[in-house]
């Protein structure tokens, strides 16, 4: 039997990346179909590391606060010398983006809260042991044949198809045929997980030793997870053995068989990239469109980074609030900052995994000698070694000014700000979800002419938020009686720094929080209007009202849309 169906989008994939493009799409009004061919989450030792800018990306619909509750916040990363001596740890004091950069979580508890979260969404809709069989594109959209279970299919057109289907992704293996460049990494690893935590080690250690290198952390509920290196030689199915893997723990415990094992799998790294992640009117996100090694955790975290970058954009296509060939800006803002990414795990990979005694003495001696050098432990401390993305073309706007283009698509910090008397907010609460114009001590739209401020309407932004020194005082044309103004106080003083710092007066800053264009408050008009011209069609003054995204059912400030 075959019925049909329609949807604005169609994700493939109910994995963390692709329920969080649901949830976000949800949140931006948009009718969303997600499938997956499993019919639940797969309990498997996956991702165990979110960064702030995935809590941000959770932020954004409601559930960073659900989130934590199944995490440890603000966990260091050790690294140990061969003879267990510890040469660096990481342990970011930064929160400039509203969140810790380093928390550690269980996957299957994080799918569960993400998939709970799409249930606020009456126009979002969840089909699990459905498979994806076929696709055809043609100007107006995507047709693509799906089949149950039970041997039954349904047909859904969709205007976009997003594929988050997993490094064995049918959307770009089976049916794209795009190229998927890189490695596959020689050695296995085993990854154990047991609960009843035996150690007092909250932290994850980087063994770097030669005899068999490993990685050990703790988890939320006292869960406790080790990754061995398999070399050359050595079964992985074999070394699954309970015997097998209580000989891998044997060193690490006092007694191994007193251990409850819970889980046991063996991991093949790959470090790829998709050569596009777009083609025509199908995207690819997470590990469908690129994969690397886990040693600086950011897997996940660059699929929700795909998942953020990429919603919104369908979101304002799909609302003819952007012009539709602007969806490569995903591919073009995506692709080189994942490259970068996976080449710095890939060196870490090969420093921490030496087996080489020699070279690893060479390695250890070189680390522990350097330690304690205030500019390299700042720059492992703080994490300063990590790409952060930043984008000179896409959905921006570059003025041709240096210093001010070099503000231009990279993210926004989130300090804490006022807007009623006594009460603390993050800033992306008050901005929302849409574009907003954030600006220091005075109104760039004084003087902007009434088709300007319709293109902002129509681009979805309506929220001017005038941000002032915390001083009790009204500073002149950031009046909170203007009803198109939200003001708010400087509670950290770090946007007055920002704005100082950079001689800017006006940020636009996108709906996924990255700076589209800056400037001085003379240049805002002109400015606002070329890049307004550069991302709206022709219709886009009639285009159809944004979403409303429920109230969250967390203790979180609703992000409305």
């Amino acid at each position: 039997m075959n019925t049909t169906t329609s949807t604005e989008v169609l994700v493939v994939g109910a994995g963390p990346v692709g329920v969080s493009i649901a949830n976000l799409l949800g949140h931006y009004g948009v009718k969303t179909l997600v499938v997956d061919r499993s019919p639940q989450v797969l309990d498997f030792p996956r991702a165990v590391g979110l960064d702030d800018e995935a809590l941000r990306t959770f932020q954004a619909v409601g559930l960073a606060e659900t989130m934590l509750r199944d995490m440890i916040q603000n966990v260091p990363m050790r690294m140990y010398t061969a003879d267990k001596r510890c040469f660096a740890e990481i342990l970011p004091s930064t929160r400039e983006f509203g969140w810790f950069r380093r928390n550690l979580f269980s996957q299957p508890l994080g799918e569960q809260t993400l998939r709970k979260g799409l249930e606020r969404y009456p126009h979002v809709t969840t089909r699990l042991g459905v498979a994806l069989q076929s696709i055809e594109q043609d100007t107006d959209g995507v047709t693509a044949m799906l089949q149950a279970e039970d041997g039954s299919t349904t047909t859904v057109r969709a205007q976009y198809l997003v594929g988050a289907d997993g490094a064995r992704s049918t959307v770009r293996e089976g049916l794209l045929k795009i190229p998927y460049e890189g490695q596959t990494h020689p050695n296995k690893w085993v990854v154990i997980e047991c609960d009843q935590d035996p150690l007092d080690a909250p932290y994850t250690a980087l063994h770097c030793e030669p005899r068999r290198p490993y990685v050990c952390l703790r988890l939320p509920y006292g869960l406790r997870r080790w990754e061995f290196m398999l070399f050359p030689g050595e079964d992985g199915e074999l070394m699954l053995a309970p015997d097998k893997v209580l000989d891998l723990l044997r060193n690490h415990v006092a007694d191994p068989s007193r251990l409850n094992v819970i889980r046991a799998r063996v991991y093949t790294h790959n470090s790829r990239v998709a050569k596009s992640f777009v083609a025509g009117r199908v995207c690819i996100a997470g590990d469908a469109a690129h994969i690397t090694p886990p040693w600086i955790g950011q897997g996940l975290n660059a699929g929700l980074r795909d998942a953020f970058n990429l919603s919104w954009k369908l979101a304002w296509i799909v609302q003819g609030r952007m012009k539709p060939e602007l969806l490569q800006s995903y591919h073009d803002e995506r692709h080189a900052h994942t490259k970068a990414m996976i080449d710095l795990a890939d060196l870490f990979g090969a420093v921490l995994s030496q087996r080489n005694r020699f070279v690893a003495w060479m390695r250890d001696k070189f680390f522990l000698s350097i330690r304690n050098v205030p500019k390299f432990r700042d720059y492992v401390l703080q994490m300063k070694f990590k790409p952060m993305p930043r984008f000179s073309t896409g959905v921006v706007l570059n003025s041709g000014k240096a210093a001010q283009d070099e503000l231009v698509g990279r993210m926004f910090i989130q300090p804490n700000v006022e807007r009623t008397l006594g009460t603390s907010e993050k800033l992306d609460n008050v901005i929302g979800g849409r574009f907003a114009l954030l600006s220091w001590r005075g109104d760039p739209l004084a003087q902007a002419p009434a088709e300007l401020l319709n293109q902002l309407l129509a681009l979805g932004c309506t929220r001017l938020v005038g941000v002032r020194a915390r001083s009790g005082a009204s500073e002149p044309g950031m009046s909170a009686a203007s009803a198109e103004v939200t003001v708010v106080q400087d509670l950290e003083n770090e946007l007055q720094l920002w704005f100082q710092k950079r001689n800017v007066d006006w940020v636009l800053l996108r709906p996924d929080r990255f700076v589209a264009a800056a400037g001085l408050a003379a240049d805002a008009p002109a400015q606002l209007r070329r890049f307004c011209d550069l991302v709206l069609p022709a219709s886009a003054l009639v285009a159809r009202p944004l979403g409303n995204a429920p109230a969250p059912a967390t203790a979180e400030a609703p992000v409305a849309v």
